[in-house]
């Protein structure tokens, strides 16, 4: 039982920009609910004080507020169909402080339960105007034992992953007492690095992301209500050597050349493909063989663009991308470089002129019926696919906020059925976690063949 104990409106330290930041069509197609991690610590017997801890707290988000100043704004609705622009009036973000009568162990691995929502700013969006919405908000937990979690909610119109991520670690420099950032650590808030035209060209693909994926044969008409079947979450951990296990049998065969296979399969492909196939046997693939199926994947596009964007851009550089579709049979039946290789060629088609033509598509509908176009999860169901992120290059455990680096460094809610992300193990070896959300008895089928298949 988690008791909020205080809240408070943290508003930039200094004046800031006030003005209208025009978003930019990437932002415009990214989920208006905010992303949700929670920064784990074990006790630290410095602190004795949550009532002076949670004052420094404060004093170093409004700094770093100075910096980030967007994330003080609030949205607002420029068009009756849903387009927003950020209106930087500095009105703030959200921090609640909170005791939970729980030790750290009595939460078990942080995986993202109900349990863990407890940890977790809330915000209810039914009934408050999107005007009024913070668009950080941040919870400060205490455990029982002396631990602290450190729960966030981050809008991800603003932000992408990298972005967030950075603004953390800002942060956390400036509450260990830094007087300022660096100058390749001061966010860059300029979307026109992004914007097209008023009059985008005609996109030059045909963009497969944006279209719906297969769907279950045998149910395609009750899709979207098969996918309201309950969900479970599990965290597996898969240790170096396991890693290093998965990409030589994921290099072992040679696949037909294609673009870009002349190099060997990296870690994400070599464990994302066994993923894969794990949910295609776990949903019973074998008795299926001919369902179609895709691998939906996160794109970080700051370095595939031409120019490059600056690793300090402080908005959204992600693009949806597809593999191919398969059939179960492929999958199953060949060896784990055959879904590598399929892997590959989904995020290989990332290019310059590929994401150019990605941004003219969003960038039309946007000034054709001025409406905001699906956000890019709104079509993705799950079963028969599956959706598998990375943050193993992202710096989580980097965050030292005069408490010690986290312990654990997690998502803080995952309930869509064929969602994972991988991510990197606080044990820093080289070792990943990999957080899944399955129907629940796809999940207890999936976790039977994970290792066993490894």
């Amino acid at each position: 039982m988690v008791t909020l104990t205080a809240s408070y409106t943290v508003i930039p330290q200094e004046p800031t920009p006030n003005n209208h930041l025009i978003l930019s069509e990437i932002d415009q197609i990214q989920p208006l609910e905010h992303a949700t991690s929670i920064y784990v610590h074990k006790p630290n017997p410095n602190i004795n004080s949550i009532t002076t801890t949670i004052r420094a707290f404060r004093d170093s988000l409004s700094k770093i507020l100075v910096y980030y100043y967007p994330l003080a704004g609030r949205l607002r609705e420029i068009t009756k169909g849903g387009l927003f622009e950020l209106d930087c009036n500095a009105k703030g973000v959200t921090l609640i402080e909170a005791e939970s009568g729980k030790k750290m162990v009595e939460y078990g691995d942080f995986a993202p339960t109900e349990s863990i929502k407890e940890l977790i700013p809330k915000l209810d969006y039914g009934n408050t105007p999107i005007e009024e919405w913070p668009l950080l908000l941040v919870q400060l937990t205490r455990f029982s034992c002396g631990g602290l979690c450190l729960g966030i909610a981050i809008s991800h119109v603003l932000v992408d992953g990298w972005a967030a991520i950075q603004f953390i670690n800002s942060w956390a420099k400036l509450a260990q007492g830094a007087d300022h950032l660096d100058k390749h650590e001061i966010p860059l808030h300029d979307r026109t690095v992004f914007f097209r035209t008023s009059n985008p060209d005609q996109p030059r693909y045909r963009h497969r992301e944006f279209q719906t994926p297969p769907l279950l044969l045998a149910s395609s008409d009750t899709q979207l209500e098969d996918n309201k079947k309950k969900t479970s979450v599990a965290l597996l951990e898969v240790l170096k050597d396991q890693v290093e296990n998965l990409k030589k049998k994921a290099n072992e065969v040679l696949e037909p050349t294609l673009a870009g296979n002349d190099r060997p399969y990296t870690r994400y492909e070599a464990i994302a493909a066994h993923i894969w196939r794990c949910v295609c046997k776990a949903r019973e693939g074998d008795n299926n063989p001919c369902q179609p199926t895709v691998v939906r994947i996160m794109t970080d596009i700051r370095k595939r663009l031409k120019p490059s964007i600056p690793l300090n851009y402080s908005g959204n550089a992600i693009h949806v991308t597809l593999t191919p579709v398969c059939h179960y049979s492929d999958i199953l039946l060949n060896p784990l470089s055959y879904a590598a290789r399929v892997i590959r060629e989904g995020t290989d088609m990332m290019t310059d002129e590929y994401i150019k033509s990605a941004l003219d598509f969003t960038a039309r509908k946007q000034h054709g019926d001025e409406s905001r176009p699906e956000n890019v999860e709104a079509n993705f169901y799950g079963d028969p696919n599956i959706s598998i992120g990375s943050w193993m290059s992202l710096p989580v455990y980097e965050a030292d906020f005069g408490w010690g680096k986290p312990v654990y460094m997690g998502i803080g809610a995952m309930s869509g059925d064929g969602w994972s992300v991988i991510m990197s193990s606080p044990s820093g070896d080289g070792s990943v976690i990999v957080a899944l959300c399955l129907q629940t008895p796809h999940l207890e089928a999936f976790k039977k063949i994970f290792y066993k298949d490894m």
